[in-house]
């Protein structure tokens, strides 16, 4: 986790650096010397409340001589982190795939424009026997181009698509 050595190396002087990490349906956190309890798992609920992933909270702090005690960190790292989400820029992240449409080439320009109009990618393109257009398309729309293809041709049997890995 490079944001965290970064961090570190940035706040030498800094007591903790506590983090919590939502990836992939994963999570992490570190309470880096606070009571247990007191610092990561608050900062992880705050994160999963706002149903985020693919986020890494860090909260540095510097010890200023007053002890919080267990509910005063509780509430301080949990206001950090909302706080700094309340600023935060949100972007959403869409899982694409990659395809190989082959269509004959009366069918391709009709297919081009049904690709542009669903905001598809086209990548590339390649003529053989067929047009073949290389593209990029979110995952969960790959059913939806499965389904619409042979409405979208005149010559649906030698239509194909395949996924590239």
């Amino acid at each position: 986790m490079h944001e965290l050595e970064r961090l570190r190396a940035q706040h030498r002087a800094a007591t903790h650096v506590c983090w919590a990490l939502m990836a992939g349906g994963q999570s992490g956190m570190s309470d880096d010397g606070e009571p247990s309890g007191t610092a990561g798992r608050p900062m992880l609920e705050v994160l999963r409340h706002h149903e985020l992933d693919g986020v890494l909270a860090a909260v540095v702090r510097y010890y200023g001589g007053i002890k919080l005690g267990a509910g005063g960190l509780v509430r301080a790292y949990t206001d950090a982190v909302a706080s700094a989400l309340k600023q935060a820029t949100r972007i959403e992240r869409i899982v694409c795939t990659e395809v190989e449409i082959a269509v004959a080439y009366s069918d391709e320009s009709h297919l081009r424009y049904w690709l542009q109009q669903q905001h598809y990618a086209l990548l590339a393109s390649r003529h053989d026997d067929l047009a073949r257009l290389h593209v990029r398309l979110p995952a969960a729309d790959l059913d939806q181009l499965k389904l619409s293809l042979p409405r979208l041709v005149s010559d649906f049997s030698s239509a194909s698509i395949t996924l590239i890995m």
